[in-house]
């Protein structure tokens, strides 16, 4: 089982910055010389868990609508880790964001990456993210 551990959220007025980090134990995976997808995703009380973004270990990336030009993912695998910076964020962001692993992925058409019967193998424990007007 991979280890994600997020970090980064907090709470900021609309307008603002955040960037999420997601450190991936090294004890229990290497971004380097693997195949991976790796994704954000965030639930907001009394609501589904949605895809925010995710990237591939060739860095195929793919963002939601409701995040394109505003957030950006990001991996440096020389740190084993994966980063969200979000600009310009909204109250409607407000959610608590996951990041998750795949170790075998597809990709789906027009969509984001995970495992081939859907979903993610593995997830950290969140970090809350709140925006205020």
């Amino acid at each position: 089982q991979v280890q994600l551990v997020e970090s980064g959220g907090g709470s900021v007025q609309a307008g603002g910055s955040l960037r999420l980090s997601c450190v991936v134990s090294t004890y229990t995976f290497s971004m380097f010389g693997n195949i991976y997808c790796m994704g954000w995703f965030r639930q907001a009380p009394g609501k589904e868990r949605e895809a925010v973004a995710t990237i591939d270990s060739d860095g195929r990336i793919n963002v939601a609508d409701s995040a394109k030009g505003r957030f950006t993912i990001s991996q440096v695998k020389a740190k084993n880790t994966l980063y969200l910076q979000m600009n310009d964020l909204k109250p409607e962001d407000t959610a608590t964001y996951y990041c998750a692993a795949a170790r075998l992925f597809v990709w789906h058409h027009g969509g984001f990456c995970s495992a081939p019967r859907g979903g993610m193998d593995d997830w950290g424990k969140g970090t809350l993210v709140t925006i205020s007007t």
